[in-house]
């Protein structure tokens, strides 16, 4: 007995490890090129907390929306930190995003 809740321990804690920060990467289809949005970079790499995001911007599913790049210049979005203060403009370095 001991030894089977032993095994199911160490199942369950490899699967954690194994598991996809905040749902994994979002692939989003647009003119400019096909860009991929990681949870990972956002949230491992930038050290960035999920209610950071999802508290404030992305409040209800309504908000998950494509946002245009002319509402991102004007701060909605992934403008909110991408403003070139906080993180790098969406004004420049467009292929950080869009990959053709």
């Amino acid at each position: 007995m001991k030894l089977a809740l032993a095994a199911v321990l160490v199942l369950l804690s490899g699967s954690v490890a194994l598991a996809v920060v905040g749902g994994g990467d979002i692939i989003l289809n647009n003119k400019g090129g096909e860009t991929v949005f990681s949870h990972e970079t956002h949230v491992e790499g930038a050290g960035l907390k999920c209610q950071g995001c999802h508290a404030k911007l992305y409040t209800n599913a309504k908000q998950h929306k494509a946002a245009t790049m002319k509402a991102m210049e004007q701060g909605k979005s992934c403008g909110a930190c991408h403003n070139g203060k906080i993180a790098f403009s969406v004004k420049e370095n467009c292929e950080s995003c869009h990959k053709k």
